[in-house]
């Protein structure tokens, strides 16, 4: 599976929040690279995973999955029955949180 095939098979908002998500994480730097591991966009710097997308099965909203979330101490990052990663909930049917993902992710590139 390639990532245009995650991104294409899921519905409106759903497809155009986790393609806006792709294109703030892709230029976040040069060195950030999109690959496909376990079923979902993972995306690496310097050959090292620090991001997936994915979305909440119940309620089918997106969210940014952070590798080493642990971490990182943010209001907006949850745990949930996770030790080691964290996530950022995003509204698909608003704007993406630009500024909050930028604060996360710079603590990751």
């Amino acid at each position: 599976m390639n990532t245009d095939n995650f991104y294409l098979n899921h519905e409106e908002p759903l497809k155009s929040c986790f393609l806006a998500m792709q294109n703030l994480l892709l230029q976040l730097d040069s060195s950030v690279q999109e690959t496909v591991k376990y079923g979902m966009p993972c995306f690496t710097y310097l050959g090292k995973a620090f991001a997936y997308l994915w979305f909440d099965k119940k309620t089918n909203e997106p969210y940014l999955l952070i590798v080493e979330g642990h971490l990182i101490h943010h209001p907006h990052l949850e745990t949930g029955s996770r030790k080691r990663m964290k996530i950022l909930r995003v509204n698909s049917l608003q704007d993406l949180p630009i500024d909050t993902i930028n604060t996360v992710l710079q603590f990751r590139i």
